[in-house]
């Protein structure tokens, strides 16, 4: 299954980004300070979103990145497939191979995980999660 620390880390930097975009585009800079993730670390990730469309970057003077489309949009599991690949609990990536190339006694169990963790992460979005009572915006208001 690959739901790794980098999913984490860029679904937590893509909140970040979002609670402080309302001022402009947000540095990666800025998020590396905010968050405690290495400045390189997020190079890699922000690549990956941008790569999917999730951000897009601004160049120049008060440059960053900002959300590439509205935050009801973009579901945690956009996030993770961005820089972790789909999810998938199956040892043969849905091929049906598992053991020793041929189908294993329990791939229809991993393979029926697989979309349920697909879709409990696809029906949530990252607006969603930031109106969650727990996180807190830079000033302290409500996200939404």
């Amino acid at each position: 299954m690959r739901l790794s620390t980098k999913g984490r880390y860029a679904l937590t930097a893509l909140m970040d980004l979002y609670l402080h975009e309302a001022s402009g585009p947000v540095t990666l800079a800025g998020i590396s300070e905010r968050e405690g993730l290495s400045l390189s670390y997020l190079e890699q990730l922000f690549a990956g979103m941008r790569r999917h469309g999730l951000v897009h970057g601004v160049r120049g003077p008060g440059g960053g990145y900002q959300l590439a489309r509205a935050a009801g949009d973009i579901s945690v599991a956009d996030v993770i497939l961005a820089v972790d690949g789909p999810v998938d609990a199956t040892q043969c990536q849905g091929r049906e191979d598992c053991d020793a190339g041929e189908r294993c006694l329990t791939h229809d169990l991993w393979a029926e995980l697989s979309g349920q963790l697909q879709a409990f992460l696809d029906g949530i979005s990252l607006a969603e999660l930031a109106a969650q009572p727990a996180v807190m915006t830079p000033e302290g208001q409500d996200p939404a």
